[in-house]
């Protein structure tokens, strides 16, 4: 395999899509990858400072969150904006899951990456929450400017 230049990563259609089987609500919904720069605004989202200082982690709606972040139209433009977050974590658990499990890896997002953004790992993170999570205008909006192209 051979180096790339940095023009051939720019250029590089890197971001993919799914579209997932939601019998739950008969028929599917396109779900795309998100950009590195979403990702670590989401992970941002889902951490928060607690009263001793210490991380906390926002579970709050993650699966509708990050649902939300990576659902787009046909067009690529969002399907969801950030005031959808509370009413599409109304909807089927089993229909979020789904749909969450194919988001997280078309984002590379691992188990084990799950587990220590809460804490549930080595990283000296709080993994506990109580308060109420930040605003749900954190999560990053997919841009309708990607180059997407259907997973294989």
């Amino acid at each position: 395999m051979a180096l790339l230049s940095k023009d051939q990563i720019w250029q590089a259609h890197d971001i993919t899509y799914e579209d997932v089987a939601v019998p739950e609500w008969g028929g599917e919904v396109r779900i795309r990858g998100l950009r590195g720069d979403e990702r670590d605004a989401f992970e941002e989202a889902s951490l928060k400072r607690g009263r001793s200082g210490n991380r906390e982690v926002n579970l709050k709606n993650v699966r509708a969150r990050l649902v939300a972040a990576c659902a787009i139209n046909e067009d690529g433009s969002p399907m969801f904006n950030a005031a959808d977050v509370l009413k599409l974590g109304s909807k089927a658990a089993g229909a979020l899951e789904r749909l969450f499990r194919v988001a997280q890896r078309l984002s590379g997002m691992t188990d084990q990456d799950v587990d220590e953004l809460a804490g549930n790992s080595d990283g000296g993170q709080n993994g506990s929450s109580t308060s109420d999570s930040p605003p749900i205008s954190d999560f990053p909006s997919p841009s309708s400017s990607f180059g997407s192209h259907h997973a294989s």
